[in-house]
């Protein structure tokens, strides 16, 4: 068995790359935002994150999304699992895909079915609950993509050893 290096799996880049825009923005940016500001009616601009960044979060919120601004429990514990364990998953992921390592492909997997369940329950709540956006298409496509790749994950991790090939002499 031989890995197949990052360079013969184009098309594994673009799991990296969403690896890190989510580790280096959705997480630890766009969600921490909600553990640091629980109540974005009467709050103080935390330390982390900046305070543009926290603007454009509440910016986004107000124009498109109410659910994101209310942030009942539900949602919490998704913001919570998101910086708990999704954006560790995240800097593991990228190590992983990067030098072709398969040890990720059942943490991959439970990535994938958690994030789609998450996506699956928070659109839900967008497009039939309290706090339902009028503007569900554009909810729905700035969320797609957390539904999208972990399908395309839980393809790509069809195999025991997704990163390595059979070396015939």
């Amino acid at each position: 068995m031989d890995h197949v290096p990052l360079r013969r799996r184009w098309y594994d880049a673009i799991f990296v790359a969403f690896f890190a825009v989510n580790v280096g923005f959705v997480t630890y940016i766009f969600d921490l935002e909600q553990i640091a500001i629980p109540d974005t009616t009467h709050f103080r601009y935390p330390i982390w994150p900046p305070r543009p960044l926290v603007n454009l979060v509440h910016w986004y919120g107000d124009k498109w999304d109410p659910l994101l601004m209310a942030r009942p429990p539900f949602w919490k514990m998704t913001i919570w699992i998101d910086v708990l364990f999704f954006g560790p998953f995240y800097v593991a992921a990228i190590v992983a895909f990067v030098r072709g390592r398969d040890w990720i492909r059942v943490p991959a997997l439970i990535w994938a079915g958690m994030m789609m369940s998450n996506v699956l329950i928070l659109l839900m709540e967008e497009k039939y609950g309290q706090w339902a956006t009028p503007h569900f298409p554009m909810v729905l496509a700035a969320n797609l993509a957390w539904f999208l790749l972990p399908l395309a994950m839980i393809w790509r991790m069809r195999h025991d050893r997704p990163f390595t090939r059979m070396v015939t002499t």
